[in-house]
């Protein structure tokens, strides 16, 4: 599937190829962190399939528990969350943060990692009531 996006500001513009079945969830608590939210939605594209059309993402390398090196790429002037890859030589697939894409409400998530970090409540999300806006 041909996939575009941007961040909120408009500066990185990219577009790649990705299976949408591929899209998931991650519920680690380095991903709570880093988008400040109870979880990060992604979706892989490989390297070869991912091209950033303009501007120039702001990368911040992260270790996790693991000591596995993942290369954070975001927006230098907004902070949006582009994506994450591996560090170093070598293929790279691009983990693109869904949120950032203009067909993210087609890219319905088919797993879940990292659960043991899930937020409890996360199963009653549908039991809270919803507004349309914040008031």
């Amino acid at each position: 599937m041909k996939i575009d996006g941007r961040c909120h500001c408009g500066y990185i513009t990219f577009e790649a190829d990705a299976d949408p079945d591929r899209t998931s969830i991650c519920h680690c608590t380095d991903c709570q962190t880093l988008t400040g939210t109870p979880f990060r939605t992604s979706i892989p594209a490989p390297d070869s399939a991912f091209t950033i059309l303009s501007g120039e993402p702001k990368i911040y390398v992260k270790s996790g528990d693991s000591g596995a090196r993942r290369a954070q790429g975001f927006c230098p002037h907004c902070g949006s969350p582009i994506y994450a890859t591996s560090v170093g030589e070598g293929p790279k697939v691009y983990n693109i943060r869904v949120g950032t894409l203009r067909q993210r409400y087609q890219l319905v998530p088919k797993r879940q990692v990292w659960c043991r970090s899930q937020q409890g409540w996360l199963g009653d999300l549908g039991l809270i009531p919803g507004v349309e806006e914040q008031s």
